[in-house]
């Protein structure tokens, strides 16, 4: 927090001290001024009182306007400022602690957590301790001993009960965060996988684990209104018994009616901004769960290791080394890559061949920095790719992942991510190159794409996703799996068009699609993280093997 949102802050507790003082002011003045007129005295000994009530009155609304809009004001850009650190803390690709669903609930429950801690809990325990003191400074001077019942009182509301309904509240809250995630993701598999789900006859049972993960964040949420009612009941009984026996110390005392009476009420009013410490309590401990989840997550290890003075970024055209490369998805895991070397120069075509699971594009994922190799080299022009900034590698080589998305935007701004400042032309050629005109004539550049790609086919969203790749135009082109879960005519069409488009062009292609690979450079085949083959198609294709053998399958295949 900025020093200009400290001042806002100390503004904010300022003004809400200020109303309940008023409050408070309001309702002794108004106390005086009743049982005082009771003995009907001289209208000038009551215009004092008059006059407080109606400066009380007037004040307190504006205190109370102006404590809410600072107040509400500062939660808002610490909130703010929360997500951004969160952001910024996941831009850097990060190793995979957390799925998507988590990830959201962190991002829009948890950072809530900031606004709530000012709000709710700051604030609130700021004013009820200026009110708190003020009170039993005001029964100090009439009866001792009702001050002393007075503060016993407001330390059982103000302290006592908190802490209880803290120390309840932190038994379910650690499973109230996991549990709204649950639900997320089980929600967001039904509303995404609607489709498939209903293909396979599967909705039921996906329908009934999202009702149990309801049933289960509903159970939590009971226990959570059970507390939140049982502090309400029994700060309500210690409000009424404190009155109670401040009135009885009183007469005891021999304080008149009007002491007695102002005393009551005062010390009644003294425990409005009390009593909703008990709810501050019950949230604080949700409030501290959060806090140490988004600690958690700015707090994880990025995927990669920065250089702390990145070195220059070499010159074009590039020459891609990998040696005796390495990479393990997680300590003690068997290597996802083993011991792969290869060299990509200017204008060469690598495939990278296998089944799944065989390493191909964590290799993609080490090029672009998205990964740290355990061992091993991947130098570009000689420069060690851990010496240079993983944005900028970024810059040299990448392409199309291995599943694109589709924002909810029109098509030209979804070309545009890959190049904001492309002009017409340029994102013409790009979805001519990609073989998408026809479509694009058809659809037009402004047609609303749905959020994830529902509104395009497969073949198109793969067309999209190359258009991209095309227009920013990398040195080095890496294409991971571009023809992935499409039909087997649409996906020879797509590997037709993509090795023509990539003719003399530095290209680095995963695929397990054999067909057009004679037209590549290099052919690599990787099982369990190793090369067990390369050399040309009709090299491969000579001696037996797995590539043989995948060729010969999909030739079965088509015929």
């Amino acid at each position: 927090m900025n020093r200009r949102m400290g001042l806002r802050l100390v503004w904010a507790v300022l003004a809400g001290a200020a109303a309940e003082l008023a409050g408070l002011g309001l309702i002794a003045a108004a106390a005086w001024l009743i049982t005082r007129a009771a003995e009907q005295p001289s209208l000038a000994a009551l215009s004092v009182a008059i006059v407080g009530v109606r400066a009380f009155a007037t004040s307190r609304g504006v205190f109370r306007y102006a404590e809410r809009l600072t107040g509400h004001d500062v939660a808002l850009r610490a909130q703010a400022q929360t997500r951004e650190r969160l952001y910024d803390a996941l831009i850097p690709p990060q190793r995979p602690r957390h799925g998507g669903a988590d990830l959201l609930s962190r991002m829009v429950d948890d950072t809530e957590a900031v606004q709530d801690l000012l709000v709710r809990c700051f604030l609130p325990a700021a004013a009820a301790l200026v009110t708190g003191v003020a009170a039993v400074v005001i029964a100090l001077t009439v009866a001792p001993l009702a001050a002393l019942v007075l503060l016993a009182g407001l330390l059982v509301a103000g302290l006592a009960l908190p802490a209880g309904t803290a120390a309840a509240a932190r038994r379910w809250s650690a499973r109230l965060a996991p549990a709204r995630a649950a639900l997320a993701e089980r929600v967001a598999d039904l509303v995404h996988g609607a489709a498939d789900l209903a293909a396979y006859g599967a909705g039921e049972r996906a329908l009934a684990k999202a009702m149990d993960a309801d049933a289960d964040l509903a159970a939590l949420e009971r226990r959570q209104a059970r507390v939140h009612a049982s502090s309400l009941g029994v700060g309500t009984l210690v409000q009424g018994l404190t009155v109670v026996a401040i009135v009885l110390v009183a007469q005891a005392a021999g304080a008149d009616t009007v002491a007695t009476a102002v005393l009551a009420l005062t010390a009644l009013v003294s425990f409005e901004p009390v009593l909703p410490l008990a709810a501050a309590g019950e949230r604080l401990a949700g409030i501290t769960g959060a806090l140490r989840r988004l600690r958690e997550v700015r707090a994880a290890a990025p995927a990669v290791t920065e250089p702390a003075r990145p070195a220059a970024l070499p010159a074009g055209p590039l020459t891609v080394e990998v040696e005796d490369l390495v990479v393990r998805h997680a300590p003690g895991a068997p290597p996802a890559v083993d011991g792969i070397s290869f060299t990509l120069e200017p204008g060469k075509r690598l495939a990278l061949v296998g089944p799944s699971g065989a390493g191909k594009s964590t290799v993609l994922a080490a090029l672009m920095r998205l990964l740290e190799p355990e061992s091993g080299r991947v130098r570009v022009n000689g420069a060690d790719l851990k010496e240079l900034d993983s944005d900028q590698v970024r810059t040299l080589m990448t392409g199309l992942t291995q599943d694109p998305y589709i924002f909810q935007a029109p098509l030209r701004d979804n070309l545009r991510l890959a190049g904001p400042g492309a002009s017409d032309d340029d994102l013409a050629r790009a979805v001519r190159e990609a073989r998408l005109e026809t479509w694009v004539e058809r659809t037009g550049w402004d047609a609303e794409l749905g959020e994830d790609g529902r509104t395009v086919s497969g073949g198109q969203l793969q067309r999209l996703s190359l258009a991209r790749a095309l227009l920013y135009d990398p040195q080095v082109l890496l294409l991971d799996e571009p023809a992935e879960a499409l039909d087997e005519e649409t996906a020879d069409a797509l590997m037709s068009d993509l090795l023509d488009v990539t003719h003399d062009r530095t290209t680095l292609l995963v695929t397990h699609r054999l067909k057009g690979l004679e037209q590549v450079d290099e052919i690599i085949v990787l099982e369990h993280g190793r090369a067990i083959q390369r050399g040309s198609h009709d090299e491969l294709v000579a001696v037996p093997g797995y590539y043989r053998d995948l060729w010969q399958s999909e030739a079965l295949t088509r015929r």
